[in-house]
């Protein structure tokens, strides 16, 4: 078996044996304050309330969070103490919106300099119905019910910086756990935005050791990668108030039309109904377009891809082709080829266009054909081209002819080196910039 190959089943035979140590999410009876998402049951805590606070990271509601993982030391349960929490952000719109997630009080003690530090946690890809929410990860890291399959493959990197001292924050993004909208997948300004807030919102939480003083490391590989990438971009303008040190952007799809020819035909197809699930919710004047070219076929697999987690796609939409949902048998990386508003659309999405004013680190597998190598390299360079301080990592694995382990292998692999160079950032060290380097090759 290749080693990317095997670090994916140990990642979920890991993921397996700590979901059964916390048992399965409990089916409560369905009342009008709960959602039922495919057989599993959305806490009422995820429902928003009709009026939000004003001011963005204010926490709208919190409560503790039984972690399914907590093994007793001298200094009592390591990792440490959670907490679930909703928080006001804004969307792309300039709208108002609940978002959801997770802060964690680590046990183990910060030894680097200054008070201890926190690093907001982007998770990648989980899908589109509320039961996949990371947060609900966290308590529940494998739901497998016969209806939907999840698996909380972030929870490792989430201990790893616990285990440093870290106090982590993880954002479920807009619509993603929250019940009053559909995540909006990949849409670079709320996802953003959901990221910088969940740390004000942390900050703000009563009985923690992070203050406005702490410094804030961002972390995310795929889409957390872009997410933190976006955010690292908007941060001097949305979040000044946010001591950023360092940002990780793991296999970032920094550009959505590349992303989208790469990812169809892929176990990960479906990742393109969410974007355009997401793109439809805040931007529906783009309606009108998508309803002129998806069949029954198309909408129908939309539909049905609003409600599933990444499990449940690649089980139900593994290798099929987006041509097979539209009228005229044309991929959506064609129809965008010869519509110029969703060219002007997903040119607005396009990560790099902004410098950011902290270290970042771009890692990408040289060999990862799902979300492009190619363009994860070009972002590292247009930030090099704005004077940024970048930290590029070619990950060297080789193709083993399934773009979804290409894809997933480096997450493993590189995750360590990650870790340590963004508590290095957050232990106040500087970063050694490669941009002379990777401008000369």
């Amino acid at each position: 078996m290749p080693a990317p190959t095997r670090l994916l089943a140990a990642a979920v035979t890991v993921a397996a044996c700590i979901g059964a140590q916390a048992g399965p999410v409990a089916a409560a009876a369905d009342t009008p304050e709960n959602e039922v998402s495919r057989g599993v049951t959305i806490p009422t805590f995820y429902n928003p309330p009709a009026q939000l606070p004003d001011a963005d990271g204010s926490v709208i509601r919190s409560e503790p969070l039984p972690l399914a993982l907590s093994l007793p030391t001298l200094h009592g349960p390591l990792p440490g103490k959670a907490t679930r929490l909703m928080y006001k952000t804004t969307d792309s719109t300039g709208g108002p919106a609940a978002a959801t997630g997770a802060y964690i009080e680590p046990t183990a003690t910060w030894r680097g300099s200054g008070p201890r530090p926190l690093v907001a946690l982007a998770p990648g890809t989980q899908g589109q119905g509320d039961q996949c929410a990371a947060s609900l990860g966290l308590e529940h890291p494998v739901n497998f019910n016969g209806q939907t399959l999840s698996v909380g493959y972030e929870d490792l990197a989430i201990y790893r910086l616990l285990a440093k001292g870290v106090a982590v924050v993880v954002t479920d993004y807009i619509g993603l756990g929250a019940t009053d909208r559909l995540h909006t997948y990949v849409n670079r300004l709320d996802e953003a935005h959901a990221v910088l807030d969940a740390v004000r919102a942390a900050r703000s939480l009563k009985g923690t050791s992070v203050t406005a003083d702490s410094r804030v490391g961002l972390f995310g590989y795929s889409q957390g990668g872009g997410a933190t990438a976006a955010a690292a971009e908007l941060q001097p303008a949305y979040a000044p108030d946010v001591r950023l040190s360092g940002t990780y952007a793991g296999a970032p799809p920094a550009d959505l039309a590349a992303t989208t020819k790469a990812i169809d035909g892929t176990d990960l197809v479906g990742a393109l109904g969410w974007s355009l699930n997401g793109f439809l919710q805040s931007d529906p004047e783009l309606r009108p377009i998508a309803e002129a070219h998806l069949n029954d076929k198309g909408r129908a697999a939309l539909k049905d891809l609003s409600t599933l987690c990444v499990g449940d796609a690649i089980f139900s939409y593994s290798s099929r082709r987006s041509s097979s949902w539209t009228k005229d048998g044309k991929t959506l990386e064609q129809i965008i080829r010869a519509e110029p508003r969703l060219q002007e659309f997903l040119d607005r999405q396009r990560i790099g266009t902004m410098k950011p004013t902290s270290p970042v680190r771009v890692a990408t597998g040289v060999s990862d054909n799902l979300v492009p190598h190619g363009q994860a390299r070009q972002l590292a360079v247009d930030w090099c081209a704005k004077g940024a301080d970048v930290t590029y990592k070619p990950v060297l694995l080789p193709d083993v002819g399934r773009a979804l382990i290409n894809h997933f292998g480096p997450l493993l692999t590189d995750q360590g080196a990650a870790v340590n160079w963004l508590t290095d950032r957050l232990a106040g060290e500087p970063a050694a910039s490669q941009c002379g380097a990777l401008s000369s090759r």
